[in-house]
C-alpha cells in the first residue's frame, strides 16, 4: 500500500509553487497525497524563514506535526524550504523529531528524500540556491481552483539591507519565456483562468537571461495562451518599472489593471538606509504616470515601520504620505531584525512595542483610505471571477481584476447563476472597508 504524504505549506506564494511541484513529483512517484495529518505516514513542512514571526510559526508547526508520531500514523517528518536553507545545523541539533532536511535548491529530489527517510537514513540536502525552473516539472495543484501562481524568476540581486531573501534563495535568475508559457498552458489545461506571475523582483525579468528587460514580452506571450482570462503581476520593483511596461498594462486587455509594488517607506533617509532605489519624488512621479496612463489601475504596496533610526517625524510623514497617495491596498510589516543582514548592525533599533503601535496606527490610516477608495466602486459593473459558494447566506464570492487572491478584498454576489470558476458581470451595490457586494447581471 502506498505511503500517504501530507504537505504543509507556510509563507509566500513562491513556497506554494514549490509545494505543488513536490506534490506532482510524489504523485508521479507513486505516493498518495492526503489532506489529513492524522492519516499521513509522511509529513513535509515547507517552511518560511523571512522574518522572525514566520520563523516562529515554522518551528511551532514542525513541533505540532511531530505530535502525529504519537497520535496519528506518522512515520517520518521532513522539513523543507527557507528555514532549512538558512538554519540547517540549528534545526538538526535542536529538533530530533526531524527525519529529513531539504533546502530551496534540492526540493526537486523530494521523492528520493522521502525514500531515504523511510529507510531510516536521515537525508540532508541543502545545497547552494542555484536551482532554476527551466526544466518543466510535474505540478499538482493543492486544490481545484481557478487561479494559480507561476514563478518567472528565483532569487534577488537588489541587496536591500533588511532582507534575507538572497541568503535563502540566491542570486536573481530568470526562466525562459518558453518554459513559463509551457507551465501556464499546463495549468490552464487543469481549469485555471487566472495566472499570477511572481518573482522577488519581477520587473528585472530577463536582464540576466536576455541582457535586457523582457517583462513586457513575457506578459504579452503569456496572455496569448488560449483559455486564459487574466494575468496578474506581483512584486514589481519601482526602480525598473519602465514606460514600455506601463504601455503593456494599458493596452493588453488580459493583463489585470493591478500592480503589486512594495515601496517599503516614504522618507528618503530611510529608503537610503534600506538601500532601496530612488526617492520619494521618484515614487510620486511613477505612481502619477501609472494613474495617468491607466486611470482604473489598482495599486497595492507594502510599508515597513520601525526600521532602525525611524523617528516619530519619519513615521508621521509616512502616515501623511499614505493619506495623500491613496493606495488601493496596503500591507504593513514591522521591521524584523534578521541576522547577517546589514540593517541588523544599524544603530537606533526601534522598540518592539513602538513598532507594533506604529503598524496598527498606519493600518488604521489605510483603512480610512481604502474605505474612501473602494466606495467609488458603487454603481460600477465589474467582471468577477467566482471562487466559492456560501450556502448559508446563499451568495457566491469572487474577486475582480483589482484584487489579488487571498490577500485583497472580495466581491459578494447575489442573484448569481454561474458555477465556481466562471466569470460574471456584477453591478456593485455596497462597499465595506475592503470588500464589495453586488448583484450578478444575467
Amino acid at each position: 500500500m502506498a505511503e500517504k504524504v501530507k504537505i504543509v505549506t507556510l509563507g509566500c506564494e513562491k513556497n506554494t509553487v514549490d509545494s505543488e511541484i513536490m506534490a506532482g513529483l510524489l504523485d508521479q512517484g507513486g505516493y498518495e497525497l492526503t489532506d489529513s495529518e492524522e492519516e499521513a505516514t509522511v509529513i513535509i513542512v515547507n517552511t518560511c524563514g523571512f522574518i522572525e514571526a514566520a520563523k516562529e510559526q515554522s518551528v511551532n508547526t514542525i513541533l505540532n506535526m511531530a505530535d502525529y508520531k504519537e497520535t496519528g500514523k506518522l512515520k517520518k517528518l521532513i522539513v523543507a524550504g527557507c528555514l532549512t536553507q538558512r538554519y540547517k545545523e540549528e534545526l538538526l541539533g535542536e529538533m530530533p523529531e526531524i527525519d529529513g532536511i531539504v533546502g530551496t535548491n534540492d526540493f526537486v529530489q523530494i521523492k528520493e528524500i522521502v525514500e531515504e527517510a523511510l529507510a531510516n537514513r536521515q537525508p540532508i540536502r541543502v545545497g547552494n540556491p542555484v536551482f532554476s525552473y527551466e526544466t518543466i516539472l510535474p505540478r499538482k495543484l493543492t486544490e481545484k481552483r481557478p487561479t494559480a501562481y507561476v514563478k518567472i524568476a528565483e532569487g534577488c540581486d537588489n541587496a536591500c539591507t533588511f532582507c534575507s531573501i538572497p541568503i535563502m534563495r540566491g542570486a536573481f535568475r530568470s526562466r525562459s519565456i518558453e518554459s513559463v508559457v509551457t507551465e501556464v498552458e499546463g495549468l490552464v489545461a487543469q481549469g485555471v483562468k487566472e495566472i499570477s506571475l511572481i518573482a522577488q523582483d519581477s520587473t528585472n525579468y530577463g536582464t540576466d537571461l536576455y541582457d535586457k528587460f523582457m517583462l513586457p514580452d513575457l506578459l504579452n506571450r503569456v496572455t496569448e495562451v488560449s483559455g486564459l482570462e487574466w494575468v496578474r503581476l506581483h512584486y514589481a520593483y519601482p526602480g525598473f518599472f519602465t514606460d514600455e511596461l506601463i504601455e503593456t498594462f494599458r493596452t493588453n486587455p488580459k493583463i489585470c489593471k493591478y500592480i503589486d509594488m512594495p515601496l517599503q517607506h516614504s522618507e528618503d533617509s530611510i529608503l537610503k538606509r534600506m538601500r532601496r532605489p530612488g526617492r520619494q519624488r521618484d515614487i510620486r512621479e511613477l505612481v502619477a504616470k501609472m494613474r495617468t496612463a491607466i486611470p482604473d489601475i489598482s495599486i497595492r504596496t507594502s510599508m515597513i515601520v520601525g526600521f532602525p533610526g525611524e523617528t516619530e517625524e519619519d513615521f508621521d510623514r509616512l502616515c501623511e504620505f499614505v493619506r495623500e497617495m491613496k493606495f488601493d491596498r496596503l500591507g504593513v510589516f514591522t521591521y524584523s531584525l534578521e541576522e547577517d543582514t546589514p540593517a541588523a548592525r544599524l544603530p537606533n533599533q526601534v522598540d518592539d512595542e513602538l513598532k507594533e503601535w506604529r503598524a496598527n496606527t498606519l493600518m488604521e490610516v489605510q483603512r480610512e483610505v481604502a474605505k474612501e477608495v473602494i466606495g467609488k466602486r458603487i454603481g460600477q459593473v465589474m467582471t468577477v471571477l467566482v471562487e466559492r459558494y456560501d450556502g448559508r447566506n446563499d451568495v457566491y464570492i469572487g474577486r475582480s481584476q483589482y484584487d489579488a487572491p487571498e490577500i485583497d478584498g472580495e466581491v459578494f454576489i447575489s442573484k448569481c447563476k454561474v458555477n465556481v470558476g466562471e466569470m460574471t458581470d456584477v453591478r456593485i451595490t455596497h462597499s465595506f472597508d475592503y470588500d464589495l457586494a453586488g448583484e450578478a447581471i444575467a
